[in-house]
């Protein structure tokens, strides 16, 4: 069976996303897709619109077959470690190859500039740290290094978000010796990052939420999405009577801040350099998350990884716990169609990681993470519905959609 793994935030799932899983699909020939996707805060350091739950729901409406969850010591990680956890998720569920989308479109243009670079590898670091030095973030230090190095035409833009990622998915399984196939799909139409509708059917997921955000309805900006995400963004309004920004954790963080002593804030991941003193001193006087964010950011540190650092700070999570493991230890099913469920029954005793199907039913201690940032992410709703949202981690079952494969 050729199965195909892709790694997903759908936050939320659009057009774009469509597109890309029927194309992983078609290009591999694939008779299953699995997706490996974010839990309820994602990458870039922020809460997900709506809950992992429904995004799984609007990924087996949309073409995947199985979801598993990234767990949180990978979601919320810079590109290098958090494809480490995604490749060895796909790789233990039995992908055969992975797609991910890019701007190059061009997998052996990845393939020569990861040679590249491991060839180039101590002129890269030294022209890093050098950039480092003058103050610039790690992202732009790496990219002017990777410049520095005159590259030549025939290699991948690593000044892109997407074809950084997909450098890294092809890292990783090269230095996890994965039998997986790297496939890549060029981007449609709209930019990773692009804050603005820029076509008539495809916007990114950041123009979508930020269009949401601003209070346009989700009916106002549903040509860019699936009628079934549609119908479960609105569902999830309709329960939880919003959705998840920034703005709802801003009093729990501004809390914490206030209450930890900079040593204690010296032990959360991705707290260095004296940031801690930084944050504390913001906190102070800023009424808003966005002011608070303008007034701690500088060109050492990125928005987003900034934003990374907040959501740790919230979920108390240690450098010690964030570091413990390379690659994920268990697979996290969050949903799955009728195909999916023949696959796990068929495949379950040659899976390379334990199934966790529900967290109530895992090993003490397993999941601690997880469960600690669903609590605190329940905390953005008010009243019963948070108590709903909060009781999901722990009893709610594997999404099904059985109307599916």
């Amino acid at each position: 069976m050729e199965v195909v793994g892709v790694v997903v935030e759908y936050n939320p799932f659009h057009n774009g996303h469509q597109f890309h899983l029927s194309a992983a699909r078609a290009d591999t020939g694939a008779d299953l897709v699995i997706a490996v996707m974010s839990g309820n805060f994602l990458q870039r350091g922020e809460p997900a619109l709506c809950d992992k739950w429904t995004r799984a729901r609007m990924a087996l409406l949309g073409g995947a077959d199985l979801v598993f969850e990234l767990p949180y010591q990978f979601a919320v990680q810079q590109a290098e470690t958090f494809a480490d956890g995604a490749v060895s998720i796909l790789s233990a569920a039995g992908c055969r190859s992975l797609c991910f989308g890019s701007e190059a479109g061009d997998t052996s243009a990845f393939i020569r500039t990861l040679d590249f670079l491991e060839e180039k590898d101590t002129a890269y670091q030294h022209n890093i740290k050098a950039h480092l030095s003058t103050g610039v973030s790690y992202p732009k230090a790496a990219s002017l290094s990777f410049k520095e190095l005159q590259p030549g035409e025939n290699l991948v833009d690593l000044s892109l978000p997407n074809n950084i990622l997909g450098l890294q998915y092809i890292r990783a399984i090269r230095s996890q010796t994965s039998r997986m196939k790297p496939v890549t799909i060029t981007r449609k139409n709209a930019g990773y990052h692009d804050e603005h509708f820029s076509s008539e059917s495809i916007a990114s997921a950041t123009s979508i939420r930020k269009a949401i955000q601003e209070g346009q309805s989700v009916e106002q900006v549903n040509k860019y999405f699936p009628p079934t995400t549609s119908r479960l963004l609105q569902n999830y309004l309709n329960t939880y009577g919003q959705f998840h920004t920034w703005d709802q954790y801003w009093p729990l963080l501004k809390y914490r801040l206030i209450q930890c002593s900079a040593e204690e804030l010296r032990e959360i991941y991705e707290m260095e350099e004296g940031l801690e003193h930084r944050v504390k001193k913001a906190a102070i006087t800023a009424v808003s998350f966005s002011q608070f964010m303008e007034s701690i950011k500088t060109k050492r540190y990125t928005w987003t990884r900034l934003q990374r650092a907040c959501v740790h700070i919230l979920t108390n999570a240690k450098k010690t716990e964030m570091e413990e493991f390379k690659r994920a230890q268990y697979l996290r099913l969050l949903g799955m169609t009728q195909k999916g469920r023949r696959y796990l029954q068929s495949h379950k005793k040659n899976l390379g990681l334990p199934l966790v199907s529900k967290a109530s039913s895992c090993r003490k201690g397993e999941l601690d993470l997880d469960i600690k940032a669903s609590r605190i992410y329940s905390l953005g709703i008010s009243g019963r519905a948070q108590e709903e949202l909060l009781k999901k981690e722990f009893a709610q079952s594997p999404v099904f959609e059985d109307s599916i494969g």
